[in-house]
């Protein structure tokens, strides 16, 4: 019997094989791939070359010659660097409060009974409906009211609280995955709340954590709205206000913002990159749950 069994599995393998994916399928992911990358592959070389050869050739031509001053110039004197670490002030906090504020009200709508339960999760998914133009002079004179306008922690608040919406909404999902048996166990061992969510709930929403916190990485990192509302001074400003400084009075150096524009970009590449392997896995669990 078991040997049937074998053979039918090794038959079902092999018919697997031999289906594969459809040239037409794979010739259209290719080119897409391809389309998708040209742009990329425009922005690098024009970041390589100089400004008088960009203004003589134009963007679409070969280079005489492949130089990083570019990014030396960008990284130093133009103030790269100081934008990139402003924007790190800005993200991490503003990250790991989302992430943390997030979690214990996850935690606390799958895991206590109440009345107001359905009505806070509804209330915090009616906040991913509202535009965020509407918000932009009652958060300015609230900024300025608690006098933290053009000061970093303007930005910390507004993303903690502005992402909060969205990251519970995924989390609650993720959470409601999670057994309650592994909650009343941990009570009858004498377990209180505060250990339960740090030794139990906490550990298990890691996966969706790691997906959620790689979105909010990527969409703090690169607002620029809110950092041109709330921040004017230039020595506060993060990556994506500070490009605008590399732009001249009367000309533009294409390629010098160019290349600002990929160091700007690298670090939430390098985010996914590090947690690709949670992001599709971790927002889909729990998206067929109540």
């Amino acid at each position: 019997m078991s040997a049937t069994v074998q053979e039918m599995r090794s038959i079902a393998t092999k018919k697997e094989k031999k289906r594969g994916v459809h040239p037409v399928i794979l010739a259209i992911v290719w080119i897409g791939a391809f389309v998708w990358l040209i742009p990329i592959a425009g922005a690098v070389l024009t970041s390589l070359r100089g400004f008088d050869d960009f203004n003589a050739r134009g963007f679409w031509s070969i280079p005489e010659s492949l130089t990083l001053d570019n990014y030396v110039r960008a990284w130093g004197r133009m103030g790269i660097n100081r934008y990139l670490l402003n924007s790190f002030v800005i993200t991490i906090p503003s990250l790991i409060g989302c992430v943390m504020l997030a979690s214990m009200c996850s935690y606390a709508l799958v895991r206590f009974q109440f009345k107001l339960a359905k009505p806070l999760y509804f209330m915090f998914v009616g906040g991913l409906l509202l535009p965020f133009q509407m918000l932009l002079l009652p958060v300015f004179k609230l900024s300025n009211d608690f006098g933290i306008y053009n000061t970093y922690w303007a930005l910390i608040f507004f993303h903690t609280a502005f992402q909060l919406a969205f990251s519970t909404f995924v989390l609650r999902n993720f959470m409601k995955t999670v057994p309650a048996s592994l909650f009343e166990s941990a009570m009858i061992d004498g377990a209180g709340e505060w250990t339960i969510f740090l030794r139990i709930a906490f550990p298990l929403m890691l996966p969706g954590i790691a997906s959620l916190a790689t979105l909010e990485f990527t969409w703090i990192f690169n607002d620029y709205l809110w950092a041109l509302v709330l921040v004017t001074d230039n020595a506060l400003k993060p990556i994506t206000t500070g490009l605008a400084n590399l732009r001249g009075q009367f000309t533009t150096d294409y390629p010098l913002i160019v290349a600002g524009s990929i160091l700007a970009c690298t670090p939430t590449l390098i985010v996914f990159f590090a947690l690709q392997r949670y992001f599709i896995g971790g927002l889909t669990v729990g998206a067929t749950k109540g």
